[in-house]
């Protein structure tokens, strides 16, 4: 099946009898990631310079320098990234990049940032005040993934005392907070989307926050894990964003793909939480290399990412919000050695060595 729908000459090779393959299967394999750096050198070039994003991660004991990484993006034409916490090294490396920047905070600052107005001001002006001069803000995220844990309670009031914390800077960057897929509890088709109760008490109010102050909202949405878990009705290039007819039919829209189906349901179940239009960016998505899954693979990660790569160059939209592009950022960069064995150490778009 996957042959079938994707057409990289190399494929060719493995279709031949085992005796050949395992004769030549070295060949092959230089083969393959010879043709993989040429793509993968290829995705990133082109006119749309400003519109690929990045999650740009840490928890790894062997990558290289901020300086080299951020040279190394410019390089590319990538000109969005996220970071997950205000690193120094990495704000530092920032100044005077051009590169637009999300910043995350530490989970357990939130209850201070609400609570203590000292505390919101002092994380102002230590990770956001010295570098707001040569570093473009895209918004502060307060929080990943909180929505529903214990901390979830602690989202709003940090949100608003970091806003406050800002406006005494006189510092004009919005602030938000980071959901993920979990937050529905039905998301088939996607105009049964819906808040699970738990997280429709937390993420309403905050909605309602973000809307009134034309604030965004971060959604990490992924095709990898619900095609992994379910290949019997989920078809691989409806996951890959490879389809080239419409999949899924809801009501008058049709949806080639499940990120567009994932996003479009956040949306109707934001809409039926009381809050609509509201901005939504795709702060992480991506698809793993290898890690022991089966449809981790160089050829599908590479594939999802290319994919989303073209289409964040031509600016597209999701069937029910067609007229905006879809601001996304593909996780990750890097690999990172330390994170959980498995798919988890390889989500990177390039080595640590900064080869792709």
């Amino acid at each position: 099946t996957i042959h079938s729908q994707i057409s990289f000459p190399f494929l060719f090779l493995s279709r031949r009898k085992k005796v050949y393959f395992q004769n030549t299967m070295h060949r092959s394999i230089f083969f393959v990631i010879t043709a993989l750096l040429v793509l993968t050198y290829n995705t990133f070039t082109g006119s749309a310079q400003g519109t690929i994003g990045v999650n740009y991660g840490k928890i790894a004991d062997n990558l290289p320098p901020p300086d080299k990484v951020i040279a190394l993006l410019k390089s590319k034409n990538i000109a969005r990234i996220r970071i997950f916490e205000p690193y120094p090294d990495v704000l530092q490396a920032l100044q005077g990049s051009g590169l637009q920047v999300i910043v995350g905070s530490l989970n357990s600052d939130l209850p201070q940032i609400g609570s203590d107005p000292a505390f919101a001001a002092k994380w102002v002006q230590t990770n956001v005040a010295p570098f707001a001069s040569t570093v473009s803000f895209r918004c502060i995220s307060l929080g990943n993934e909180l929505i529903p844990s214990e901390l979830a309670q602690t989202i709003l009031p940090a949100m608003q005392g970091l806003q406050r914390a800002l406006i005494a800077a006189n510092l004009s960057i919005p602030v938000t907070t980071t959901v993920h897929q979990a937050v529905l509890s039905a998301s088939y088709p996607p105009s049964a989307g819906t808040l699970s109760p738990g997280a429709a008490n937390f993420l309403v109010p905050i909605a309602q926050f973000l809307k009134a102050n034309n604030y965004p909202l971060l959604f990490n949405a992924y095709t990898y894990f619900p095609y992994r878990d379910n290949q019997k009705d989920i078809r691989i290039d409806y996951a890959l964003n490879n389809a080239t007819e419409v999949v899924v039919r809801d009501g008058n829209l049709g949806y080639t793909n499940l990120l567009d189906a994932s996003v479009d349901a956040f949306y109707y179940a934001l809409e039926k939480g009381g809050v609509s239009n509201l901005e939504v960016i795709v702060s992480e998505t991506g698809w793993p290399s290898a890690g022991g899954d089966a449809p981790a693979t160089i050829i599908n990660a590479q594939t999802y990412n290319q994919n989303m790569i073209n289409r964040m160059k031509n600016n597209v939209g999701t069937p029910k919000s067609p007229a905006k592009g879809l601001e996304t950022y593909i996780f990750a960069l890097f690999d990172e050695n330390l994170k959980a064995s498995g798919t988890e150490q390889h989500f990177g778009l390039f080595y640590p060595t900064m080869e792709p």
